[in-house]
């Protein structure tokens, strides 16, 4: 890894994580819910993105950066997006709230949903 590909890293990871923290902000406005309806559509469009951009540009795992593309939109600015642990915390917060079936429904869904946006973006971009 060069110097360049933290460099490209650090700034996307920044502004993924501003704009995740504004997508969601904006959407748990709109929908006052128990169930974390920012934190599914960040991660369900992440996934979905992620898999379009990756399979368009076949970009494996393997090269998540070496040029602008995987460095800043695929590692940094859609790793910052997405967020694994805010998912979790929900998760913990419905459970503490006593909501036991909607908290697994919550990770279910968050699950399920990103593997179908992941398949589809994939789908998309092969076609």
């Amino acid at each position: 890894m060069e110097t360049i590909d933290i460099l490209w890293i650090g700034l996307g990871g920044g502004v993924g994580s501003l704009l995740r923290w504004q997508v969601g902000r904006l959407v748990d406005r709109r929908i006052a819910a128990p169930f974390k309806a920012g934190t599914f559509l960040i991660n369900v469009s992440g996934a979905f993105v992620l898999a379009y951009i990756s399979a368009s540009l076949a970009i494996g795992w393997e090269h998540r950066y070496g040029d602008v593309i995987s460095s800043l939109v695929l590692t940094g600015l859609l790793g910052g997006y997405t967020t694994f642990s805010t998912m979790q915390l929900d998760a913990v917060e419905m459970a503490a709230a006593r909501r036991h079936a909607l908290s697994v429904f919550y990770l279910a869904a968050s699950v399920g949903a990103g593997l179908l946006a992941a398949a589809a973006g994939v789908a998309l971009a092969r076609a």
